[in-house]
């Protein structure tokens, strides 16, 4: 009975302040709120084109602590990416699957009135290239995503996607 009740005790003080701080949230810690201007509904535009590429919902989750992204590209093609902010790092970091057999990892912050991550992208095949995106709010509530990947061939970063974020009308 004894050895019961301490080990409850020691479960309650291990776990008491993870559950107290969940509780919490994040939305009003240094740091979290860098990327929320990009949580919405959105349709999404190629701005090479003016085409419109797909839509995209990006949710605040665990009380304003990461956020869930959910693509869906104009021919059906889905992926999805948890993103989240590490307050002992101090940066963001992007984790991205897609069933078009690729991952991307990026990880960084704001730069000015930008959101910028770089990292690895990754096909499924084993290949490997530098990969970096901004996020940018524009002043008429879209935003702006930018997509370079590095082309190891010319030695030259070659956009990726160049694409306008606009709200859904509700």
């Amino acid at each position: 009975m004894k050895q019961t009740l301490a080990v409850f005790l020691l479960i309650g003080l291990l776990t008491g302040p993870i559950a107290y701080s969940q509780q919490l949230g994040c939305e009003e810690l240094d740091g979290f709120a860098d990327f929320a201007f990009w949580i919405g509904e959105w349709d999404v535009f190629d701005n090479a084109t003016g085409n419109r590429a797909g839509e995209n919902s990006i949710q605040s989750m665990e009380q304003g602590c990461m956020m869930l992204e959910r693509w869906t590209s104009s021919n059906g093609v889905t992926g999805t990416s948890l993103n989240y902010y590490n307050p002992v790092t101090r940066e963001w970091r992007q984790v991205w699957v897609s069933q078009g057999r690729y991952s991307i990892d990026i990880v960084g912050g704001l730069r000015g009135d930008s959101m910028v991550l770089e990292g690895s992208i990754y096909n499924f095949a084993g290949a490997v290239w530098d990969f970096r995106g901004s996020w940018t709010a524009n002043s008429d509530g879209s935003v702006r995503q930018f997509f370079e990947q590095f082309n190891h061939d010319s030695g030259e970063w070659d956009i990726s996607f160049d694409g306008r974020y606009v709200r859904k009308s509700e």
